[in-house]
């Protein structure tokens, strides 16, 4: 087994979010919204939405700080993120192209429901993409409805998702 192939069958290791992070957490959303969401979004939406040449590490970093952020990484890899703050409310989580179907989203989430529960936190609740939608109803959350966000002038389309705790 070369070092790639080891390195892909590592497990996936979930830690806090550090400053060193932002770079790759930057890297991961965008490449997350313009190649995986691409599928569901138009090309215009897909911009809007990730607006690469407006983004930058610092604005980043100050925000992953801001909402109790969480990263995946299998071996040296960035994998994903995530975040939920105290009330429940998981602001983000995107996982790289390249480390989907993997299981990554899985442990994001599974640590932040845990994170929620050992602190009392009644409910998870997010604004989720189409692309996300399914995978977010697997995982026991519900549609409450229908959401139409504008983003750089451009209307998208995501759900508000609940999961009750309790």
């Amino acid at each position: 087994m070369d070092r790639q192939q080891a390195q892909e069958h590592t497990s996936v290791v979930i830690r806090p979010y550090q400053p060193s992070d932002a770079a790759e957490t930057l890297a991961v959303f965008i490449s997350a919204v313009t190649e995986t969401a691409a599928a569901d979004y138009t090309a215009e939406q897909v911009q809007a939405w990730a607006q690469p040449d407006r983004r930058d590490t610092g604005t980043w970093h100050k925000a992953m700080l801001a909402r109790n952020s969480f990263v995946a990484a299998i071996g040296a890899k960035l994998a994903g993120f995530t975040d939920v703050a105290p009330d429940g409310y998981v602001h983000m989580m995107f996982v790289s192209p390249r480390h989907q179907r993997r299981g990554v989203a899985h442990q994001l989430l599974a640590h932040v429901e845990a994170q929620a529960r050992r602190e009392g936190t009644p409910e998870l609740s997010a604004n989720v993409s189409i692309t996300a939608r399914p995978f977010f109803e697997r995982h026991g959350f519900t549609v409450e409805a229908e959401q139409h966000p504008v983003e750089a002038g451009v209307e998208l389309i995501n759900y508000k998702m609940r999961k009750d705790l309790r």
